[in-house]
């Protein structure tokens, strides 16, 4: 609607989300180009700073406060036909703005009505430019300007346009608001609809509430941000499982530190400490997730390492070979055998020593068995032994007694053959 309201508010949305606002008048700065210009006496009836009041005298008076959410500010002067010159002195196109501006001394209405337009522009706009533009075309052919072929365009208004595009293009900077931020692409339109949404509920578009809103949708995705950065690099650099929980760490601190350096950059210092914790937690979360994967990673390795390795040994077990006299010490000497391979392997991980004590715990029962069954089978042999020991002895008992009998019956048999002769 066309409308001083709906007007005033237009140029109020202009102000806050351009980052060079470019004003153009016809003719020359007078005070009926000021008087034109009224909007601008208006922006701190529109505009709020902070949702409370000031606090303090140490702060920024509110005109510094708004420059540093307002846009730069551009004059353009189409249909220019004065010189630019002053006491017959030729000016720039810049100093014939700042002429423009210069206040009158004296408290008389009329003097407060020339100031008051120029004394907003200076403050709300100290960085501001001027450029002039020459009739585009004679008279004649200015009703059907945009029919025009370039030819008949005047030269010096294509100079002039030249320069005022190239300094747009090249001068003007992107969108910020203070702290430096850059505002482009879904912020900015973050930015209008929540200054769009104080203006339809009939408040006045604050600048505190409007930065404070983006910082916590900006902060947000640079806490997601962070996070998915700190995942993948982990990812990519890890293998589990590390030979040492320090390795880990070590490449855990190297990630976090690259994380954090993306989320400073991305972040808004409004607010940001609550988001800097949410994020250490949500990384530390991570980190703890890689610690257990890679004791899981480390186990899983170690226990297939031990089954491969003791494959013999179960094999040499189901066969008898150490159920035997003798058993337990062979079955020992396989086991260091299989413990010093196991240790000689790579790449086992954190749980290299902790699989090792466990699977060597779980053997126990069945060495103790083995054992047993060695002491067992030792003392029959030691049993069989002594009967034979004993046989063989009485054995040899009997055979002298034999030999002595068979001598004392020759000697017998000698004596009768001697009484018979």
């Amino acid at each position: 609607q066309g409308d001083t309201k709906n007007d005033t508010w237009l140029f109020v949305l202009t102000v806050l989300l351009s980052s060079t606002l470019i004003y153009n008048s016809k003719g020359t700065i007078d005070q009926q180009a000021m008087d034109q210009l009224h909007y601008v006496m208006k922006l701190t009836e529109h505009v709020k700073l902070k949702a409370a009041p000031k606090e303090s005298e140490d702060e920024l008076e509110d005109s510094e406060k708004f420059v540093l959410f307002f846009p730069t500010f551009i004059w353009a002067v189409r249909d220019f036909t004065l010189r630019l010159e002053v006491d017959e002195k030729e000016i720039s196109e810049d100093e014939y703005l700042e002429n423009a501006l210069k206040l009158k001394a004296g408290s008389s209405p009329e003097t407060q009505r020339y100031n008051h337009p120029r004394e907003c522009i200076r403050q709300y706009f100290p960085d501001r430019k001027c450029f002039v533009f020459d009739p585009p075309a004679s008279r004649k052919d200015l009703a059907h300007l945009e029919e025009l072929q370039n030819s008949k365009i005047n030269p010096e208004f294509q100079q002039q346009v030249e320069k005022f595009c190239s300094h747009v293009w090249e001068k003007s900077p992107p969108k910020t608001i203070p702290g430096g931020h850059i505002i482009t692409g879904n912020l900015l339109g973050k930015l209008a609809a929540t200054y769009v949404e104080a203006i339809q509920s009939g408040a006045v578009p604050c600048l505190e509430s409007a930065v404070l809103a983006l910082a916590e949708l900006e902060n947000t995705v640079a806490v997601r941000e962070a996070v998915t950065l700190y995942q993948d690099l982990m990812e990519r650099r890890v293998k589990l499982p590390t030979e040492t929980v320090q390795e880990l760490l070590e490449l855990h601190s190297q990630c976090e530190r690259e994380t954090l350096e993306l989320f400073m950059a991305r972040a808004f210092e409004d607010g940001i400490c609550s988001f800097h914790a949410e994020l250490v937690r949500q990384v530390e979360a991570v980190k703890v997730k890689f610690c257990v994967d890679n004791e899981q990673a480390s186990r899983a390795k170690c226990e297939a390492a031990l089954r491969d390795l003791s494959q013999g040994m179960e094999r040499r077990i189901c066969d008898g070979v150490y159920s035997v006299s003798g058993g337990y010490q062979l079955f020992k000497g396989d086991q260091q055998a299989l413990v010093e391979k196991y240790r000689e392997m790579p790449g086992k991980g954190v749980k290299a020593d902790a699989v090792l004590q466990e699977f060597l715990q779980s053997r126990k029962t069945l060495a103790k068995s083995i054992l047993n069954t060695d002491l067992s089978l030792t003392e029959k042999d030691k049993e069989l032994k002594s009967e034979q020991d004993q046989y063989e002895r009485a054995e040899q008992e009997r055979e002298v007694q034999r030999q002595k009998e068979a001598e004392d019956k020759q000697k017998l048999q000698d004596q009768l053959r001697r009484c018979e002769e």
